[in-house]
């Protein structure tokens, strides 16, 4: 499959199969576009004789070196022989979690998809260090001969439980030696309570940070206020720049969420990287339709030039001057293999949520949907709900049609189970904004690889 498109006024093509990238002239552009209609062989005389404002034998030169690519196997690559069944060749073995160190917060923030942190329960409360253990001692079991485990300590507001971050860490180091297992941990925070003590500890002993951060202060305060209604700009920013000046090569990045009211939002990039930041993540908005800060139909124009100004403003950076934008990273010659790919995250099947109170739930964006309740890690011995199990298990892109047959079903892997939930009521639809959204990003990432590759 090959799929050709514009960026910033260049056009590009990309073999899916391959991940083939290929900067073009208008002319081979168009010409190439024609042979992708064609079906991969050479168009009809009548359709090349469509550009008649083109020399004849430029025309035809341009059809002889795309059939030299596909000869060469650059250009529309026969598709990987996937067998469903080598997806799982034992079985699927959880080896990522998302703990929920409390269900409470210390911000109010409008677009909160755990209901300013307590998951639309009502109940705010914080996770025990024995239901913490239990949680650790669950997933190093469920890894099986699994050497790596990823935890990451959530939220809520995981700080504000903090004596029992720095004693699971403790136990989690120790689990590692006994089990020989390699636990690495992250840390998702607001940055509120991100004083000097609690950075050196995360950055001695964790393995990521992701802070959360919109962006320019009015962003900021505006989504991200106090329970009193005062904005958290000045603090954030202060807590995560002292954090980011302890963490030197450390990996972290400094996440956003961007709405229907800062649709400019390459200016909070740009805000957040003259800050300091060097890894950022900025994400859309996934809200109900009637909200005044969800991502409408008709704001997707203005999203996609959002992303190639921004995609324009890395590509012209010094190296020095550079940052990493999460979704403009991406592998055209290594990664992941393809069946990784096209199973995704692995919601459901290798990654899971656990609550304060111990249950087990796909995801942490699914947390509270009691029809997703999979089990408790309190239970001895802990059993988990088949059904919901095998219900995620089979999210994978060669079983949606829709999806098998985009050009980008290798980056996105489908999509997020959890956004089309909550945007179609069924983990199997498609939340078609945010896939609109995530194949643009891909674009201006192709771009953005082939400019600098020019560059150099």
């Amino acid at each position: 499959m090959v799929h050709a498109f514009s960026v910033n006024g260049d056009y590009l093509a990309l073999d899916t199969e391959t991940g083939s990238l290929h900067l073009l002239d208008e002319l081979s552009f168009l010409v190439l576009k024609a042979y992708i209609e064609a079906g991969g062989q050479r168009p009809e005389a009548s359709a090349l004789c469509s550009f008649s404002e083109y020399p004849h034998d430029d025309i035809y030169d341009v059809c002889s070196e795309i059939e030299t690519l596909i000869s060469e196997g650059s250009l529309f690559a026969a598709e990987e022989n996937i067998e469903i069944g080598d997806f799982y060749p034992d079985k699927p073995r959880i080896k990522a979690m998302c703990l929920h160190l409390c269900h409470d917060c210390n911000l109010r923030c409008g677009y909160c998809f755990a209901n300013t942190g307590d998951y639309n329960t009502g109940h705010r409360n914080f996770l025990s260090y024995e239901t913490g253990k239990n949680a650790v001692d669950f997933i190093v079991e469920s890894s099986g001969p699994r050497r790596n485990i990823d935890i990451d300590f959530f939220g809520g507001e995981p700080l504000m439980n903090w004596d029992i971050v720095v004693k699971l860490t403790g136990y989690c180091e120790e689990q590692s030696k006994l089990k020989g297992k390699n636990i690495r941990l992250t840390i998702t925070t607001n940055a509120v309570l991100l004083d000097d003590e609690k950075s050196e500890f995360i950055n001695d002993h964790m393995e990521n940070c992701v802070l959360s951060m919109d962006g320019r202060k009015f962003v900021q305060d505006q989504m991200r206020p106090a329970p009193n209604g005062k904005g958290s700009y000045e603090i954030v920013k202060n807590n995560i720049l002292n954090f980011i000046n302890k963490r030197e090569d450390g990996t972290y990045y400094v996440r956003g969420t961007y709405t229907r009211k800062n649709l400019d939002f390459s200016e909070d990039v740009r805000h957040i990287v003259s800050l300091g930041a060097k890894h950022v993540s900025v994400e859309p908005v996934v809200g109900p339709e009637d909200s005044d800060y969800s991502i409408r139909d008709e704001d997707l124009p203005r999203i996609f030039q959002e992303y190639e100004i921004l995609a324009k403003d890395m590509s012209e950076r010094c190296e020095d001057d550079r940052f990493e934008f999460f979704h403009f990273s991406i592998d055209l010659d290594g990664g992941p293999c393809a069946y990784k790919r096209l199973k995704g995250c692995g919601v459901g099947t290798e990654y899971v949520a656990v609550t304060p109170d111990g249950d087990i739930y796909p995801c942490h964006q699914l947390t509270g949907e009691t029809e997703f309740l999979m089990g408790n890690v309190n239970d001895k011995p802990v059993v988990l709900n088949d059904l919901v199990s095998m219900r995620f298990s089979k999210l994978l892109v060669p079983q949606k049609t829709e999806c098998n047959i985009c050009w980008a079903k290798y980056y996105c892997s489908g999509g997020c189970p959890a956004n089309a939930y909550h945007d179609t009521g069924d983990i199997n639809g498609v939340y078609e904004k945010g896939c609109l959204i995530q194949k643009k990003r891909l674009e201006c990432a192709l771009w953005l690889k082939a400019m600098r590759v020019t560059v150099q």
